[in-house]
């Protein structure tokens, strides 16, 4: 699978994996140097891709730090054309007596997400992950003021169900509400519960969706067997709560059905399931987090013509 231009706008590259997996304390250790990630975003850029994806807690804030240092040394044509994207929300982020959306908590964190990436406005602002405990009124609040301070420029929501969908187009006042435009959840071949209502209801009103984990914590891709132990290093061996909802009979017979089908078409079992979220209606982009070079290929993504770096 060759992606066509067209195709990589609709790509985000994940930093969830610089300096940690996630936004986990614990798994710090397990996640991409500083080096390493640097020569991934070199790769993305080589590939055409200039959508890129962190938060606030990923890697304890060494994502946005390392995303930042490369965006620092790119050309300037390059950054004007980028978009970065990051999140705010996550529990890792929130010391103890307060919550992730306060209004203080986002308005503290917005400043320090500014700082590490070298931005004077994010392009794409989330809310990680509901606190469930904050008065979403105050949450949209802080995220109206800083739209109208000029450091946001369009919101969106994450890890979201229909409800909360409709609980912010309900409450968000005009100024946050025209740029609410970006819904990013799990969605790939073993978890597509949102192709029935939610993706539809995005599409309906000009919400864009964003897939995440389209290769199942990498269970699409073909590496991980039933009944066999996870190769050291995996995400499965590091995180395995994180692939537990995937690792059933069912799942492991679909994995199946997607390694025939890709081997019909002399596709890689990553890029047929890709392809399984690119070609899903209503769906408008995806995020891949390759932490090697060498997984660009299997994933379908070759250098992209005239995308020299031009430090």
């Amino acid at each position: 699978m060759t992606l066509k231009l067209s195709e990589l706008d609709r790509i985000w590259f994940g930093c969830g994996n610089f300096g940690g997996i996630g936004s986990s304390p614990d798994l710090r250790s397990a996640g991409d140097s500083e080096e390493q990630a640097l020569k991934l975003l070199d790769h993305a850029r080589r590939v055409g891709l200039r959508r890129f994806d962190t938060a606030n807690t990923y890697g304890g804030g060494s994502s946005e730090i390392v995303l930042g240092k490369w965006l620092r040394s790119q050309g300037a044509s390059f950054r004007h054309n980028a978009q970065i994207a990051t999140k705010v929300g996550n529990p890792h982020g929130c010391p103890p007596g307060d919550t992730p959306l306060s209004r203080i908590q986002i308005a503290w964190h917005l400043d320090r997400s500014l700082l590490r990436l070298g931005v004077e406005r994010i392009d794409l602002y989330y809310i990680h992950e509901f606190d469930r405990v904050t008065p979403l009124e105050e949450t949209l609040d802080a995220m109206t003021r800083a739209v109208e301070a000029g450091k946001i420029a369009s919101f969106g929501i994450s890890n979201a169900s229909l409800s909360d969908i409709k609980a912010i187009r309900s409450l968000a006042g005009s100024n946050l509400a025209s740029r609410f435009e970006h819904v990013q959840n799990e969605y790939n071949l073993l978890a597509t519960a949102d192709a029935e209502a939610l993706i539809p209801f995005c599409a309906e009103h000009g919400l864009r969706y964003i897939a995440f984990s389209p290769l199942a914590g990498g269970l699409l891709s073909g590496k991980y067997r039933s009944g066999e132990e996870a190769p050291p290093g995996s995400r499965l061996a590091h995180a395995p709560e994180a692939c537990a909802s995937y690792l059933t009979e069912q799942s492991f017979a679909a994995i199946e059905r997607l390694r025939r089908s890709a081997e019909a078409r002399q596709e890689t079992m990553t890029e047929a399931a890709l392809r399984f979220v690119l070609d899903t209606p209503g769906i408008d982009g995806l995020l891949i987090a390759p932490r090697r070079v060498e997984h660009f290929v299997s994933l379908g993504f070759e250098p992209a013509e005239g995308a020299g770096l031009d430090r």
